[in-house]
Formats: structure tokens, sequence, C-alpha cells
């Protein structure tokens, strides 16, 4: 680009660009990646937006015609974000297999740019093929070779551009990336992947040994560092200009881009600047992105136990400041698992010994069975030997399987400790982490032993989520359903339109889908802290769903979001076949469910199948059971739950016999 007047670089080969506004005389300092749009700012407030006379009407419609901004003429979706990138290109990441190559043409083609495949410029500049190059020469050379190629084209113009799987491993590629670029990461599931990558025979690191094996430790060691992107797109098995439509969505949300119009934001002062001198909102946000505001806060106000959760990204690497200045200089017990521990332990602790509050830490295996007195009994033993007094903390780091143990163990350790909670997990920040539910499983059933322990703060970090594999994500999303369902079927309908910005790691959607599920929660557990009446409508979903759990030995055929999802949607056929809610319901809720990818029918389980008697048998464990009569949550439409002791055994046992026999 040639600077003209009102456009000028401070020194050539500088970052900074200076912008002169055309009227008033101002001068505004942008970053390079915006020189585009800082030439359409200016032939926007020339030409657009101040309506310049007749007879430059045919230069304003040359012009406009190239620009077409968003907010200043007829803009698409793709021109508004195209116009945004300036100068950066958009750089796809992930796992072999995801679909890099495949979407990145489609979005290429979408909005105007051209797409590359770094592999094939590295093939292209060796004269060999990825295999050859790996086999002649080894991995190190391979990766050099790449990151070079891709500093080159970074550097040469905005585009596309897909990259190899390990790429993004390399912190300097990183850094060009993120200074030259918007990288998007495509997260997909294993046997997607497996069943892609087994159409081809040109993956180096598969083609030895056991190749589901060696994909789900690429997994381990990749997905924490491709959570570093800039957008996270869930890769599945839909058509692919799906996945672009929702790329473009997200790109268009995204605060480098453009703000999401739900999104707490305030504008800089230079926004505000450009605003007030007629330049619309869009372009000024698309140069000038929102500074964000602080975490959101969610107050459970027990008299006398009143706590707070926050909501946001980054609170974990922030926990021991946030704790210091609430608790003083409270000692900290943190519990986790061994796969938390590999994507956050090191920043909690680094945190807490920054503030002086580290006590110790303790690892235990991952999954629902570590939920049990074999682990209680040894936990609470290593929580004293690391001198933790009354006035000391318990600090789970985990997902509710975690949060629900090592609260239960700081409510019987010293006859009561306090505790913080920090769910790195969707359905613990939603659900299990407040409340003051604590527990362990048992053989007759789940949390039936445990006791009602209040938290003395949540710290929600959003940023944990983009490690989360996409089952258990799309598990505690089914406890965010929940919400809607059971009491607020506006919500349903915003989750309807929303999920994909959910699952895609933007933050305004995620935040308001926690918050607006944590502020429900909060409600309820205020009005019946000790489940004696309407705290009860928090298990829509659960009398089945913990039956079903059970009965698949608390393993991994059945996660328990699953199995609420599953209970669900039981509870509404249930509820529309004894005429409580209108025909269709049922429906609506099986499909946005399993739109999601949530199971909603029984034979959905894998494994044997199961028996109607044994199910209703486990049903009676319910910790809800009162005088021999089961509780169920049932349905009179959507956000209509209701509590009821009226539906007999046997009307139970007709519907799931009806249920498995499909």
């Amino acid at each position: 680009m040639t600077p003209r007047q009102g456009v000028s670089w401070t020194n050539p080969g500088e970052p900074a660009l200076i912008v002169r506004a055309a009227n008033p005389v101002a001068w505004l300092v942008y970053d390079k990646g915006a020189k585009a749009l800082a030439e359409t700012l200016l032939s926007c407030q020339a030409n657009a937006c101040e309506h310049n006379s007749p007879e430059k009407g045919e230069k304003r419609g040359r012009m406009m015609s190239t620009a077409k901004m968003a907010d200043c003429g007829e803009a698409s979706q793709p021109d508004s974000v195209r116009m945004a990138l300036g100068r950066r290109s958009i750089v796809m990441v992930g796992l072999m297999g995801c679909g890099k190559s495949s979407v990145g043409k489609r979005l290429a083609s979408r909005l105007g740019l051209a797409f590359t495949d770094a592999d094939e410029e590295i093939e292209q500049s060796a004269r060999k093929t990825i295999n050859e190059i790996f086999a002649d020469h080894g991995e190190a050379f391979f990766r050099d070779g790449e990151r070079r190629v891709i500093a080159r084209l970074l550097n040469s113009g905005p585009q596309v551009l897909a990259t190899g799987g390990g790429a993004f491993l390399n912190p300097e590629t990183r850094a060009n990336i993120k200074a030259g670029g918007i990288s998007i990461w495509l997260k997909a599931d294993l046997a997607v992947l497996m069943k892609r990558v087994a159409k081809r025979d040109t993956r180096p690191l598969l083609r030895n040994g056991d190749p589901e094996a060696t994909m789900r430790q690429l997994m381990d060691v990749r997905y924490p560092v491709y959570a570093q992107a800039d957008l996270t797109i869930e890769s599945r098995d839909t058509p692919h200009d799906q996945i672009v439509n929702e790329i473009i969505d997200a790109l268009r949300r995204h605060p480098a881009l453009m703000p999401h119009p739900g999104q707490q934001s305030e504008p800089s002062a230079s926004t505000r600047g450009l605003i007030a001198r007629g330049v619309t909102a869009a372009v000024a946000h698309a140069v000038n992105p929102p500074r964000r505001l602080d975490a959101r806060t969610v107050p459970v106000s027990l008299p006398g136990r009143a706590y707070d959760v926050k909501i946001g990204p980054g609170l974990v690497a922030d926990a021991g400041r946030l704790i210091a200045e609430k608790f003083g200089a409270a000692k900290c017990g943190i519990v986790t698992d061994e796969n938390v521990a590999r994507h956050h332990l090191a920043t909690l602790e680094g945190s807490l010994r920054a503030a002086g509050l580290h006590a110790g830490t303790i690892i235990l295996p991952a999954g629902e069975q570590t939920k049990s007195f074999r682990e209680l009994a040894p936990l609470c033993e290593r929580l004293l030997a690391m001198g933790l007094e009354r006035g000391d903390l318990v600090v789970p780091l985990g997902g509710g399987v975690i949060g629900d143990l090592a609260g239960f163990a700081a409510s019987i350790l010293r006859r009561g400790v306090r505790f913080v909670q920090i769910p790195t997990s969707l359905l613990a920040q939603v659900d299990s982490s407040v409340g003051g539910k604590t527990g362990i499983n048992t053989p007759q059933g789940k949390n039936l032993i445990g006791t009602f322990h209040q938290p003395s703060l949540v710290l929600a970090d959003t940023n944990v989520l983009t490690t989360l594999p996409v089952r258990e994500m799309r598990a505690g999303y089914a406890e965010v359903a929940k919400y809607g369902l059971l009491g607020d079927a506006q919500f349903f309908g915003w989750l309807e339109g929303n999920w994909r910005n959910i699952f895609g790691n933007d933050v305004g959607a995620l935040t308001h889908a926690i918050e607006t599920s944590v502020k429900a929660k909060a409600d309820i557990v205020v009005r019946d802290e000790h489940e004696t009446g309407d705290r009860a409508l928090l298990n829509l979903g659960h009398t089945f769903g913990h039956a079903l759990e059970a009965w698949t030995g608390y393993s991994s055929r059945l996660l328990h979001g699953e199995g609420v999802a599953i209970g669900m949607g039981l509870a509404f056929r249930l509820s529309e076949q004894l005429g409580l809610c209108a025909a269709g319901t049922a429906a609506r809720v099986d499909r946005h469910l399993a739109e999601v990818g949530l199971p909603t029918r029984i034979n959905e389980i894998p494994g044997t199948k199961a028996d109607a008697g044994e199910l209703l048998a486990l049903m009676g464990q319910d910790k809800k059971v009162r005088s021999g009569r089961l509780t169920f949550i049932m349905a009179r439409g959507i956000g209509q739950a209701f509590v009821t002791r009226d539906i007999e055994p046997d009307t139970v046992k007709a519907f799931l016999a009806r249920e498995i026999a499909g």
C-alpha cells in the first residue's frame, strides 16, 4: 500500500502508522495490522459518513465499492471480516485430520483471500514429500524448515494459511502468528480424527505402532498449546460450509476485529474520539479493540455464609491475589487430578506461591471412581499433614469429582475448614461448584454420603475450558441447557441460537451462559439451601441420569452430563406422554441436545442393553426418595419444570421398557 495524504508512517518499516482524520484534523496512531482498515476509514469519513457534495459522488461510489465497510455500506459478513483483517492472515492450527486444508480452502473462497497450505509450500521448496523429508532428514530438520516457511508466508500478505499439526508448538512460530495473524484451532474428537486420517497413508507420525494410541498422546501434548489460539472452532462430521459459517461468525465477533454485540466492554479513548467525529462504532472498534471489563461476579447471598462466584478469563493466574485480598495469609492446600495438573497446576501453584499462600499439592487419579471412601481417608490425612488449620483453605482445582470430594474433606477436616472452588470443567463451573453440595459415591448410588458445606469463594476461569476435550464440554453443556429447560424458556431459546459460539470459545457467549446458569442456581440455593423444596428442581434429568450412571458403573461409557441429557429427554417425553406438556415439546428438547452432540436415548449408551426393572430399582436409591415414593422433575413446557411424587412405579417401568425397546 502506498502512503497517501492523511496516512503516513513514522519511519519506513516501523509498525506504527498515523491516521489523520479529515474533519476535524486530528492524529491517531494504530498498529501495523490496521493499515488497510485505516485507509478505508479515511474513505468512509471523507466520502460516505460525511456525505460529500454530488459532484464527488462518482469518486465516492468507486471508493465505497472497493471498501464495502460494514455500517458504511451494504457489507456482508465476509466483506467486513476481510476488511477488518487488514494485512493479517487467518492461520488454521490443529491436529492432522481436523480439516485445516478442506475448511481453510472454503473459508478463503468465502473471504476472497488466497489459500496456502504450509506443508505444500515445504514440499515444493524441498522437492520432496513430507514423508520423504522425515525419512531422509528427521523431524528436527523438518520443523526448522517449517518454521522458516511459515515466517515467510506470514509476511506475504493476507491469506488463509493451513499449518502442519506440529507448527504451532514452536514458540517462535506462535509469536509470529500472533503478530501477523488471527489463529483458529479446529478442535476435534479422537473418533473424528481417526476416521479422517484412516483414509490416507501420508501421516508420518502415524505410520508405526498403534495409530490411535499415538493420536491420544499427540492430543495430550498438543491440545493445551492449541488452546492458546485466538479462536477455537469444533470440527465435527458436518458439512464444511457449516464450519466455515461458524468461523466467519466467530471472526466477526472477535474483539480484534468486531466486538460481540452482547459483550461487556468499554471503548478506548481513541475509539470514543472516532465515534464522536462521525466514524461508525463498527469501524472504530475494528481499529481499536474494546477493553474487556473485570470478571463478572454473581453473589450467593446465604445469611452468614455468603460468597461470590467470579467468572472470567485469567482467574487461575490471579487466584493468589484474589485469595489474599479476601482471606489474608491463609495457607492453601491444592487438591487436583492428574489430567488437570498437566494443564493448570503450575499456573495456580505459581500464583499462590507469589502471594505466600501455598501449603502443598495433592494429585489424585482422574475419573468418577476417585469420588469414594477409598480416596477420602488418605486425602484427609494428607491435608492434615500439610498443617492446615481451621483458618486455612482447601483449594479444589478440577471438575465435579475433585470439587465434591475435596469439599467433603474440607467439611469434615478439623470439623470444618473453608474451601475455595476453582472449577475447570463447564459442568463444575455452572453447577457442582456452587451451592455447597459435597460428597462421594457408593455402590448403592451417586452422592449418597456427603454434607452441605458452602465454599467461601468460587473462581470460574473461562480460559481453562479451552483445554477440555469436546466430549467433556458437551457434557457440561447439558447442565447449562438444564437451567433453560427448568425455569427460563428465553435462555433456552438463546442457547438454540448461540450454542456454536459457546463451543467456539466466544468469551462473550461463554461468560453469558455461565453467568446466567450460576444466577439461576444461586437464586434457588438461597431459597432452599438444604433441598427441602425448590432446590429439587435442579435435579431435572438427574433421577433418570443417576440411575443410568450407576448402571454403567460410573465408567467412561457414560459421563454425568450425558446421563443428565438422556434423563432430560426422558423427563420431557414422559411428561408429554402423561399429557403434562404440549405435543412437540420433547422433540424440540431432543433436537437441540442432539444438535450439540449429546445423547437423548438410553440405547445410545454403548455396551449391553438396559433392563427397565434394574433401572427402576437403581432409581429407588435416589436421595430424593420420600416415604418410598420416587421424586420426579416433570415439565409443563420448556422453562416450566415442577416437582412431583405422584407417578406410579409401574407407569415409570412401562415407560422405560418402551424406551429401551426403541
